[in-house]
């Protein structure tokens, strides 16, 4: 339980992998471990107010390759050798020649995952050859259409930033999951304080969820997506709202994640900007030294293997 008496936000997280282990559906999947699924379950809402970060706390979140990643999309990178030379592996098992080769892409080099999300978010439709190509100026650059919007028509119904391009897909080393987000704008009530800023929800929509080793990364990672935008922007952060496809655990994550349950949550951490005029630049300012957290007092880690 919060200070306030209202539940925590994190028990809409843990209630979902309960109801995924005792009525979840047995399925194959992908990567021969098998899963047990659920589709299409009631959304998660996270409060981003105040600086809240939904960094969950029944074990300890990798903050730093969440922080990492969210920086190689923004930067539209491809190639997830930049992300393992700082010491987050999370795309090294897709970049793998072996993986490359079993997907139709061995004619690629070792770490280029193809058209991915950064590619997708910064350089839609524009023509893929491969990730150590300059696309600058080319395909459209989705994340500032959406910082524009934001900025100069926040009523708009359209401010929409997507992953998924069907025509590129066979050249992705795996599809996107994550798949598409939408922001929404709500401007200061008649009345309101002077200084009082619009402020900045976003609502994802993922169609595969990994939830013990993907969704607490995914839930941090548009959380800080929808902070720095909001930073660009001059707007507060206000709400995340996750919805869900196949919300699914992985067979060999049961054991785990009944440790998990046991656990009470803490405290949701707060986002700290380390440089006073970071954002100011634009997209493209953040830095990994700027994020700095407060108050994050997780349970230990658990163990879980990444299928595939």
């Amino acid at each position: 339980m919060t200070l306030t008496g209202a539940p925590h936000e994190e028990h809409q997280y843990l209630a979902l992998i309960r109801r995924v282990l005792d009525t979840g559906e047995a399925r194959p999947d992908r990567t021969g471990t098998g899963t047990l699924a659920l589709f299409a379950p009631p959304s998660l809402r996270f409060t981003l107010s105040s600086n809240t970060l939904p960094l969950l706390t029944t074990k300890r979140t990798f903050l730093r390759g969440i922080v990492e990643e969210l920086l190689w999309f923004v930067r539209g990178s491809t190639d997830s050798k930049l992300l393992s030379e700082k010491g987050v592996k999370i795309w090294d098992g897709n970049g793998s020649k072996e993986f490359l080769e079993g997907r139709g892409l061995g004619h690629r080099r070792e770490g280029d995952l193809g058209p991915v999300y950064g590619f997708q978010w910064r350089h839609f439709g524009a023509e893929y050859t491969d990730a150590d190509k300059d696309y600058s100026g080319l395909g459209v650059d989705q994340l500032e259409e959406c910082i524009r919007k934001i900025r100069e028509n926040p009523m708009d119904r359209r401010i929409i930033l997507s992953a998924w391009n069907p025509k590129d897909i066979p050249q992705m080393a795996l599809p996107p999951c994550h798949m598409l987000c939408q922001f929404y704008v709500s401007l200061p009530p008649p009345g309101a304080p002077e200084g009082t800023k619009p402020k900045l929800s976003c609502l994802m929509y993922q169609r595969s969820a990994d939830l013990g080793l993907g969704i607490p990364f995914n839930i941090a990672s548009y959380a800080l997506l929808t902070h720095m935008i909001a930073r660009v922007t001059d707007t507060d952060a206000h709400e995340l709202i996750i919805q869900l496809g196949d919300a699914h655990v992985y067979k060999d994550h049961v054991d785990a994640l009944e440790e998990q349950l046991k656990r009470e949550p803490r405290p949701f951490p707060k986002l700290v900007w380390r440089r006073e005029d970071v954002g100011k630049k634009g997209v493209e300012d953040f830095e990994y030294a700027d994020f700095g957290v407060e108050g994050y007092d997780p349970h230990p880690s658990i163990a879980m293997k990444m299928s595939v």
